[in-house]
């Protein structure tokens, strides 16, 4: 018996006992058990055609970036098949391949494709030449790459953070995914010789490497391919990279980063890189199941309530911060600046997915949904050609998806995860069936004692009616047991970090054969437990409300703000859909009433939302106006354009829109720091610069909830802010916002000193006759007057102070008569 479910089993038995007369069900004393995607099949409208996109077209324009981008040559370069230098600017460059190589398989078992399948078996044959006799794979160390040495140093296995067993991680999926797809050991057998090296060079005994993973995935793949071989040595690698997290052994420096900042048994709070926190803790969950550790499952749970309570974005996204990729602390959960990396949502699938294989659990459920219908598909275009790597809540129009980046784990991420969506709809527990997912298909499910076949008929999610067919192959006496989503109560989460502003108009309601039938509650599952016999028709139906959400009053950046939900569907304002184009102007008060249409020749289809609105002007006053919504997940379909989710519920916390000035006209840029003060102004080598004109008023210097400018990774050196204008113009006096605030990834503090330049008419640049003191001050704009000036550019120099970063929130830029 597995000691996990066993655990969660006696809990569950002990909340029968208490809660008894309402008639809550009690699980079986039996470990939940996945049902695998290749045993159900969608065909629905909203989850099929974006797996086909998947496969048509995401699937191939990923594979020919990894071509283009010379993914595949740096494998061809390894193995001795062709000359050339290595490609790519990151160690970790080698998993873009592995990645696409696990969605390919999983598309290849639901839809077998003889052209797909040649192709993979030619980019196998080149991973397989680039593996080295014992095994080792990891192409820029092959390849002596030491333009990335950063990365890896000058040796094998030399850096915690080399990402070597990242690559390894992400092989070992691919080659179990293209195993168990195909029945092909090809890809299989590199990982396994690759697997018996990382389990011979790491581990507890003295002549081994005592270090934990870097960047976690080997827990999980490991897990993955003792699965798939029975040999325990993986899992036992695997268990061992878990307990070597926190322990800094052998010298190696703790980190928040990583997750390694102490031992996971004792950890309480999610920080560090989202992304491989995710990892880590799905590796957890799969390490504790397979071991029967209930002490780690202890420490998932306390790390999970605080990510659940107070670190998780209402779209399902993880992570708010860009330095570092990572958390912020609690309730810092930024909507203009929010992170939410596409792999981050995915990852906070796989977590919440394995919490509930442990548990039974409903409420991890609800958090994955959650992901999958906002978080995760918002992070690729409905064109399955462009992705986002961040996924903000709110936009003016900078954002866009991309075709490919230089650091592409996103993309690869998305044609993985799409085509095993079907694996997140149902588990079993004993000879009982729980439903997970509404989604229109057919699913073969094999019980302890029976084999079911379920057909659902729905349109969720725009619609709540959902309809099971059950044919049992024996008839007999089983619970079926479907989840009733916290939306459709209370709980847009389970916990108190949101709330709904309103009740459900009317409850769920559940019929057997068209009988409303005898429920039974029990963690979060209304359970029908009976004789089934084929024919068995069960008719649940969920309220399609729309309700508005407020966040916890410790959410700074959504006080005085109301999100839109409707089903599992986060909602946003994107400023083509209003009449004049802009969104942060407008306000929807609590308790309006929404329209909701589905239009079929709209981003593929969905349910847009309409209401009457209002909007403030640029005098103070204000009037009404109609606004429309449209689902997250399918903004920036149409062109980069205004975005938000959380939307003004009065006028005071809504933005007029601004008049613009001299400098939110300006277009942005640094330049190189070693040209002298009177040097030509360079015209290349110019540098990207982004932030710190939007008009945004902060609040404080440690205000990042808007645009900001800050110099990562650079520290106690000399950086530069240019401005240049489309015509020259006459400048007195100047503002600026600094930056400051802590961060493990680097501290952001005033700068030392500053000076402020200008263009002259010779091109060069000319140290302005400052009349004021240069101030530093935090938490206030410090005002520099200067003499007049005319010119068309402008250069702020800082010198950051000795070991700390900095930046700039705001640059105000004032002409004309002296303020």
């Amino acid at each position: 018996m597995n000691l996990v479910p066993h655990f969660i089993t006696a809990c569950a038995v002990a909340l029968t006992v208490t809660a008894c007369t309402k008639g809550t069900y009690q699980a079986p004393d039996a470990p939940v058990k996945e049902v695998a995607f290749t045993q159900v099949h969608i065909d629905d409208k909203f989850w099929a055609p974006r797996i086909e996109t998947n496969r048509l077209v995401s699937i191939p324009s990923a594979f020919k970036e990894c071509e283009k981008n010379g993914r595949f040559d740096n494998f061809a370069i390894a193995g001795g098949l062709m000359k050339g230098e290595h490609r790519g600017d990151f160690s970790f460059d080698d998993t873009d391949p592995y990645k696409i190589i696990e969605g390919a398989s999983y598309s290849l078992a639901v839809q077998y494709d003889p052209q797909l399948d040649a192709y993979l078996d030619s980019v196998i044959t080149l991973i397989a030449a680039a593996q080295e006799p014992d095994g080792y794979l990891t192409t820029c160390v092959t390849n002596k790459c030491t333009r990335l040495s950063g990365w890896w140093g000058t040796h094998r296995w030399e850096k915690i953070n080399s990402h070597e067993l990242y690559n390894s991680g992400h092989l070992y999926e691919a080659a179990v995914a293209h195993y168990l797809a195909t029945g092909k050991r090809s890809l299989l057998d590199v990982a396994i010789k690759n697997a018996d090296l990382v389990c011979e060079v790491f581990g507890p005994a003295e002549n081994q490497k005592h270090v934990p993973s870097g960047h976690p995935i080997a827990e999980m793949a490991l897990a993955k391919l003792y699965k798939v071989t029975g040999d325990e040595k993986y899992l036992n690698t695997a268990k061992y990279f878990v307990e070597e997290t926190g322990r800094g052994t052998d010298g190696h420096r703790l980190s928040e980063y990583s997750q390694d900042h102490k031992p996971i048994l004792t950890q309480d709070e999610i920080v560090g890189h989202a992304v491989r926190a995710g990892y880590l803790y799905s590796g957890v969950a799969d390490v504790a199941a397979l071991t029967n550790d209930s002490a780690y499952f202890n420490a998932l749970t306390r790390i999970w309530d605080n990510m659940a309570s107070r670190k998780l974005y209402i779209t399902g996204g993880i992570g708010s911060r860009a330095q570092g990729e990572g958390f912020g602390p609690d309730y810092e959960l930024n909507n203009h600046t929010a992170y939410c990396e596409t792999c981050a949502a995915i990852a906070n699938v796989y977590w919440n997915y394995r919490m509930f294989l442990a548990t039974g659990d409903a409420k991890y459920a609800d958090v994955y949904e959650r992901a999958l219908y906002n978080g995760v598909i918002s992070g690729v275009s409905l064109s399955g050609d462009k992705f986002f790597y961040d996924n903000p809540l709110e936009s003016m129009g900078q954002h866009e998806r991309q075709r490919w980046f230089g650091c592409a784990c996103c993309p690869g991420n998305v044609t993985r995860f799409m085509a095993s969506v079907p694996n997140y709809m149902y588990a079993t527990q004993g000879d009982d069936v729980l439903v997970n997912l509404f989604i229109q298909s057919s699913a073969e499910i094999a019980t302890d004692n029976n084999r079911v076949t379920i057909a659902q008929t729905t349109d969720y999610p725009w619609d709540g009616k959902v309809t099971f067919t059950i044919t049992p192959d024996n008839e007999g006496e089983w619970a079926l047991r479907l989840r009733i989503p916290g939306w459709a109560g209370e709980s847009p989460v389970p916990t108190d970090l949101y709330t709904f502003t309103s009740a459900p108009k009317q409850p769920y309601t559940l019929k057997v054969n068209g009988t409303s039938a005898r429920v039974l509650d029990g963690d979060g599952y209304a359970t029908v437990r009976r004789t089934w016999k084929a024919g068995d028709v069960v008719e649940l139906e969920l309220p399609m409300d729309v309700r508005q959400v407020r966040a916890h009053e410790n959410v700074a950046d959504d006080r005085g703000k109301l999100a839109i939900q409707r089903g599992p569907v986060m909602f946003c304002l994107e400023g083509r859909d209003q009449a004049d184009s802009t969104v942060f102007d407008k306000f929807i008060p609590e308790g309006t009433a929404f329209t909701a249409a589905y239009e079929p020749e709209l981003l593929n289809g969905v349910m847009t939302l309409s209401a009457n609105a209002k909007q403030i002007l640029p005098d103070g006053t204000v009037k009404d106006v109609e606004v429309k919504a449209i689902p997250y997940s399918t903004w920036n379909n149409r062109g980069a354009d205004q975005m938000a989710v959380w939307i003004p519920e009065a006028a005071e916390y809504a933005r007029a829109t601004p008049a613009p000035t001299v400098a939110s006209r300006a277009r942005m840029f640094s330049e190189p720091t070693s040209l002298t003060s009177d040097a030509p102004a360079a015209t290349s080598n110019l540098q990207w610069a982004w932030g710190y004109n939007d008009q945004w008023e902060p609040t404080s210097s440690a205000d990042t909830s808007k645009p900001y400018h800050y110099w990562w990774l650079r520290n106690g050196t000399n950086e530069n802010l240019c401005y240049a204008f489309d015509e020259p113009v006459e400048v007195r006096d100047v503002d600026v916002y600094w930056l400051e605030f802590d961060h493990y990834d680097g501290n952001y503090r005033v700068p030392e000193s500053w000076q402020l330049y200008y263009k002259d008419s010779s091109n060069r640049w000319r140290e302005v006759k400052a009349t004021s003191a240069y101030g530093t001050e935090k938490d206030r704009y410090n005002h520099v007057t200067i003499e007049p000036v005319t010119t068309t550019a402008l250069k702020l120099a800082a010198k950051l102070q000795d070991g700390q970063s900095g930046g700039v929130i705001e640059w105000k830029v004032n002409e004309g008569p002296q303020s």
